[in-house]
């Protein structure tokens, strides 16, 4: 029998570990989820997921629980707000985006398809499971990363590179990448 660990990557802090328990890989099908899901991981470009994870809080007050109708209406006054929040990562492009990806959503779903809808069909409804023995394994991006990446790109998504769906994909269980000596790669319980 494999001596189970976890993924090296959440060792680092007991935020990352509980994230990695309780969330990373795990299919999600909620829509709001997966909409709160797409923004942190393009506020995390360029930096540490633990730095989202510490931020988290403050992210979600400051983005009204992340809901999309009222994000997509936020005007001069609300990113000048924003900016000034030390809460939240401040950093304009990002605040845009944010609110960019909001319409986005709306307009996708505005056209009858809902962002579940959308992202599963990409793997036909069932997470690829990969079978990663060592976390330098990992590809930053893959075929598919860069093909979603293009999609939500031409429906107006900001901060979608491939690099940054392919963590996406991770996260919400579109891929399960969780190495496999790790206890919870079999985990495969949906967040609804």
């Amino acid at each position: 029998m494999p001596d189970l660990s976890r993924c090296p990557w959440a060792e680092s802090d007991p935020l990352s570990r509980v994230y990695h328990d309780t969330q990373w890989g795990r299919p999600c099908h909620d829509e709001r989820e997966l909409f709160k899901m797409l923004i942190l991981e393009g506020q995390q470009a360029g930096l540490a997921w633990l730095t989202i994870l510490r931020k988290l809080e403050g992210l979600q007050k400051a983005y009204d629980d992340f809901d999309p109708v009222k994000i997509a209406s936020y005007d001069q006054g609300k990113i000048a707000s924003l900016l000034s929040d030390p809460l939240i990562i401040r950093n304009r492009l990002k605040v845009q985006a944010t609110i960019d990806n909001a319409q986005a959503y709306l307009r996708l779903r505005d056209q009858g398809t809902s962002l579940n809808e959308f992202l599963w069909a990409y793997v036909e409804g069932s997470p690829i499971v990969n079978n990663w023995r060592a976390q330098s394994e990992l590809p930053a991006k893959t075929a598919l990363s860069e093909r979603l990446s293009r999609d939500l790109q031409k429906l107006g998504f900001k901060f979608v590179g491939p690099t940054i769906i392919y963590a996406f994909a991770q996260a919400v269980g579109l891929v399960n990448d969780h190495l496999v000596s790790c206890p919870f790669r079999g985990v495969s319980s949906e967040t609804e």
